[in-house]
């Protein structure tokens, strides 16, 4: 019984649709006041679908000035692996590195790679194309949500976050196992963390060392966030009203960063943006931050009714949205990709 109310009333752990169901009839508001079921799609004119769901990583970086992202080249799933050293080289990216999905999200397929041998592993089994991404070193995650309404210069930021990434501590008692199991998100995820971890599953973690479960700082994926709301001021904004400018019709999304500081994102040196993501992000600054679950429904509409009025005035500049035909089959194609990702992440392992 306890635990059946622990799940109730945690519901922050809910499955996505849950969460959103009870305020799905102020989507369908939108709908029907538009005349358009894909009446988003205006929101990011340069981003496919809007940045809704499904759009190609490639599209985002080719609108970013390439200092402003890590070195990053993309792989065909039968490309010899003699032309992807060539383009390591090329591209001068070292072990460790990342790869991830050209199309994907919420962390699947996304791996910290330290050998040649992994990425051998990795390419062998990948039947999709994929991006490799150097690491990058700056010790600080964060998460920016951003929204300028194209009538105006100046937008907001709406969420600040530090991401940490799912990572335990070593005592030189427990092992991986034990520690992972006495971890609130961690013991959540205790399949999908043995696949990935179970080389290492009985070792002993020394004292003091960091161990991490997961590279990919996303809440479905067990990682903590941090509310960093007090530090939005004039001068973060300024950092990205000059971004979206420089991205051009960027207006409504959420962007992933690794900094140095807090001070130095603001100063906009020493930061690097790992990906951007359109009118589907999550405002998920309402996550681990001390939201009633009242109070993020009214985050998350008042995100809904910005992306609605950018949407409505780009259309009236012109930008039309997408037939309805168009979007349902795009949009059961991506999903149909997404299933079969899912299950390659597992056999990855």
């Amino acid at each position: 019984m306890k635990n059946l109310l622990r799940k109730i009333t945690n519901w922050e752990a809910w499955p996505f649709k849950l969460i959103y169901a009870p305020i799905a009839p102020v989507w369908l508001y939108y709908i029907l006041r538009s005349g358009y079921v894909w009446f988003f799609t205006p929101s990011n004119p340069k981003l496919t679908f809007g940045g809704m769901e499904g759009e190609p990583k490639k599209e985002m970086y080719d609108l970013l000035p390439k200092h402003l992202y890590p070195p990053t080249f993309n792989v065909l799933p039968k490309e010899d692996f003699k032309s992807i050293d060539e383009k390591l080289t090329v591209n001068k990216i070292d072990y460790p590195l990342i790869v991830k999905p050209e199309v994907g999200g919420q962390g699947i397929l996304f791996r910290k790679l330290d050998t040649p041998e992994a990425l051998k592993h990795y390419h062998s089994l990948m039947p999709f194309e994929y991006i490799v991404q150097q690491l990058v070193h700056y010790p600080m995650e964060v998460s920016v949500f951003y929204i300028r309404n194209p009538q105006h210069q100046k937008g907001i930021v709406t969420g600040f976050l530090h991401k940490i990434p799912l990572q335990v501590i070593g005592d030189d008692a427990q092992t991986l196992e034990q520690l992972i199991l006495n971890h609130p998100k961690g013991q959540k995820r205790i399949e999908e963390l043995y696949i990935k971890h179970k080389e290492c599953w009985n070792n002993i973690i020394p004292a003091g060392e960091k161990y991490m479960l997961s590279y990919a700082a996303n809440h479905n994926r067990g990682a903590q966030f941090i509310d960093l709301k007090e530090h939005i001021d004039e001068k973060l904004v300024a950092v990205f009203d000059k971004l979206s400018h420089r991205i051009n019709d960027f207006f409504y999304g959420r962007y992933d960063i690794m900094c140095a500081s807090i001070e130095d994102l603001k100063n906009g040196n020493n930061f690097t943006i790992l990906e951007y993501n359109g009118c589907g992000a999550e405002p998920n600054h309402f996550y681990d931050t001390g939201y009633t679950l009242i109070g993020a429904y009214k985050e998350i509409l008042k995100h809904w009714k910005a992306l609605y009025q950018i949407s409505l005035y780009n259309k009236q500049q012109g930008i039309q949205p997408w037939p309805r035909q168009k979007g349902k089959k795009f949009l059961s194609d991506t999903r149909k990709l997404y299933a079969e990702m899912k299950r390659v992440d597992t056999m990855i392992g």
